[in-house]
């Protein structure tokens, strides 16, 4: 697989008001935005060059940070967001022909890119849809016996035997990459349609466990399990200060950022180069370069 895209230049109005001052796949996520850990996997999957979208925020996609990304990046500005679709068909010249990785750019999950990849070489597919597991009828897609979808928002197109989640990776193939509008969803304006047709789509087993980084509240699960997988009871990134009197746990605190006072943090983010003081305990909640701090709703 030579060429994926990494969309990025969704709104973000779920986790308003961190997608005030940031795009969602630019939140910072351990040590290092979201998109830099989707760019590595891609890389370690094969992928030899890319392509990202970016709308909303566009300034804060820097240079430094894309030529940072182990694999080229082709940078694509669209005046408005494109759509799912439109967003791909935008970046034909930069990808070339043949199979795509189409990989939304606030999903988290550690999916083997290279097996997805030949799985769908292997089935001759149209479209591959990573699809986390889950019983009969649950989840957004249903799976038949052969591995095809059979079910997609709420639509039927065959005898359901297991359920899933769609994570929001794909590999689409070129005589659906023909077929892409201008402007829509790849979803609702090209899956649908084509399995309307009587055609197949071919599903991909991922990860049980994956992160749709929308809310707050799966921001900071997605942090905690970054810490997890390290050992990690937290982490301080470079050039980052905390006060004697702060204990700071399962959270973590940014490059250059300032944690002060006495007391506790726990289960935070703290962004590179923000700063709070602690003057009683700070729990679930995320703090921006601008001074906000944000916590999960409910």
């Amino acid at each position: 697989m030579a060429s994926a895209m990494i969309l990025a230049a969704g709104l973000g109005t779920r986790l308003r008001p961190l997608t005030d001052e940031l795009p969602k796949p630019l939140l910072w996520l351990g040590d290092r935005p979201l998109i830099a850990h989707i760019a590595e996997q891609l890389a370690a999957g094969g992928v030899r060059r890319a392509a990202l979208n970016k709308s909303h925020l566009a300034e804060r996609f820097s240079r430094d940070l894309i030529a940072a990304f182990p694999v080229p990046v082709d940078v694509l500005h669209e005046p408005e967001p494109f759509g799912t679709a439109g967003g791909l068909a935008n970046a034909a010249g930069a990808l070339g022909d043949g199979d795509v990785i189409l990989w939304n750019g606030d999903i988290l999950i550690d999916l083997d890119v290279a097996a997805l990849c030949a799985a769908h070489g292997q089935r001759g597919a149209a479209a591959t849809l990573a699809v986390a597991p889950r019983p009969a009828g649950e989840g957004t897609v249903g799976v038949g016996a052969r591995g095809e979808v059979v079910r997609l928002r709420g639509e039927r197109f065959g005898e359901e035997v297991a359920g899933g989640d769609f994570v929001g990776v794909h590999v689409v193939g070129e005589a659906l990459r023909r077929r892409l509008p201008a402007r829509g969803c790849m979803v609702g304006d090209v899956y649908l349609p084509w399995l309307r047709e009587g055609r197949a789509l071919a599903t991909f087993a991922a990860p049980a466990e994956w992160h749709d980084i929308g809310t707050v509240a799966a921001y900071l699960a997605a942090s905690a399990r970054w810490l997890a997988q390290r050992g990690l009871r937290s982490h301080v990134g470079p050039g980052a200060s905390v006060a004697e009197g702060v204990d700071v746990t399962g959270s973590v605190v940014g490059a250059g950022a300032r944690v002060e006072g006495v007391g506790a943090l726990r289960g935070c983010v703290v962004w590179p180069g923000a700063s709070v003081n602690v003057a009683a305990p700070v729990e679930g909640a995320v703090v921006t370069t601008q001074g906000r701090v944000v916590r999960a709703a409910g």
